[in-house]
């Protein structure tokens, strides 16, 4: 039990983590497309390494709190809204 209680909070702690970063990038550009961004993170959080999928599933959850969205004109695009 306490090592999947371990890994759940591990988990947890990476969700916050990408979420700081992509939102931290996101406030410095404003705009940015889908693979800039994921590169950006993934060089910011070279300590763990991040899959490009969780990072993906991080950005539709600040897409779903309004934090970012997709551009109307490139649907490979983000716009930083908060």
């Amino acid at each position: 039990i306490e090592a999947s209680h371990n890994k759940n909070r591990v988990e947890e702690d990476r969700s916050i983590a990408i979420e700081a970063a992509i939102v931290r990038i996101m406030k410095a550009r404003k705009t940015l497309k889908h693979q800039q961004l994921i590169a950006e993170v993934l060089s910011q959080l070279a300590f763990f390494k991040p899959q490009p999928r969780v990072i993906k599933k991080r950005i539709e959850a600040l897409i779903d709190r309004e934090y970012l969205e997709r551009s109307s004109e490139d649907q490979q695009q983000y716009n930083y809204l908060a």
